[in-house]
């Protein structure tokens, strides 16, 4: 359901790879919310968001220090969208994930496509023009 499709390239061969990691993430996500053979899924999700929230930051580090070194102009309202992605990753907290496990993975999975495709196809394509 989550892939990296070929509108979603910047060009820039290790940004797609870490981008085409968080859509598997997010697949990952979908994978589970579809599995019926797993009734409590708690566990599932918050080793979803801890790898989600770890993998961001790998990646922002990548793409802010890349961004940096070309001089690019709009750096500064790419992160300002980094750690807004950051901070709203931390808001999956254990009583929130516990509370009603399929509305968190529904709402996770829908704020990681609006991002993904927002962000990816609006401002990370500009980075390499």
């Amino acid at each position: 359901m989550y892939e990296m499709k070929p509108e979603y390239f910047t060009g820039i061969d290790f940004i797609d790879k870490e981008h085409a990691r968080l859509f598997a993430i997010a697949d990952e996500a979908y994978q589970l919310l579809k599995n019926e053979f797993i009734p409590d899924k708690y566990d599932h999700i918050m080793s979803l968001i801890k790898e989600l929230e770890e993998y961001t930051r790998y990646h922002f580090k990548h793409e802010e220090e890349y961004m940096q070194s070309i001089g690019y102009k709009r750096l500064l309202s790419q992160k300002v969208a980094h750690d807004d992605f950051i901070q709203k990753i931390n808001e999956y907290t254990p009583d929130v994930v516990d509370e009603n496990q399929k509305d968190t993975l529904l709402e996770l999975l829908n704020f990681l496509a609006t991002w993904l495709v927002e962000h990816i196809y609006r401002q990370d394509k500009l980075i390499a023009e």
